[in-house]
């Protein structure tokens, strides 16, 4: 009785096994990395004009040919905005000063104008690519990738933004290849810009 359970348990195992193998086998050749979907991939992104620090319109073409890291943020933000740029500075520099743009793009256009994203961009000592643009052609971006944002009272009178604060990353054909959350450390995410990066 001991021995006919031992059998009907090794079977099991083996059949475990080939199915297992079988799916490995089967599986698309190219997955999106990090889990994501292919088709939440393809819906990701798409052309734009928004206004550059210059004041000069700033097409999405003018990125093609360069892989790049895209960030929603505003200038009055205190915490997330200027951390998650200086961190994507740091990798930069970790991978190498050339490997990939930053793209900061407002989704605060009442005050966040062409001068203020320039200074802002500045601030951080290394190019950073600073957007902004009427409200129709931000929310026309937002819709694009995705972001959620929300203007909240400041309790001073004034307001701040509640935001979708995920990065971007996008191969030199403006392609969504993966991103970043808050959250993720320094190793993965240097990992995912190098992939990017080629």
């Amino acid at each position: 009785m001991k021995l006919a359970k031992i059998r009907i348990a090794l079977w099991v195992v083996v059949v475990l096994a080939l199915a297992v193998y079988a799916f490995m086998q089967l599986r698309p050749a190219t997955l999106a990395p990090q889990g994501e979907p292919m088709d939440l991939r393809s819906s990701i992104g798409g052309p734009f004009t928004l206004v550059g620090a210059d004041g000069e319109p700033f097409s999405s073409m003018q990125l093609d040919g360069r892989p790049h890291a895209i960030f929603f943020g505003f200038t009055h933000c205190p915490d997330v905005c200027p951390a998650t740029l200086a961190k994507l500075v740091n990798y930069r520099k970790a991978i190498g000063e050339d490997a990939f743009d930053i793209v900061f793009i407002s989704v605060d256009p009442k005050r966040d104008g062409p001068e203020e994203v320039g200074q802002y961009s500045d601030t951080f000592e290394t190019p950073v690519i600073g957007l902004t643009g009427s409200q129709a052609q931000i929310d026309k971006v937002k819709d694009l990738f995705g972001i959620e944002s929300r203007e909240m009272d400041d309790g001073f009178g004034g307001y701040t933004v509640n935001h979708t604060s995920t990065v971007f990353l996008m191969d030199g054909e403006g392609n969504f290849i993966s991103s970043l959350s808050p959250e993720e450390g320094r190793q993965p995410s240097i990992a995912k810009l190098r992939r990017i990066a080629g």
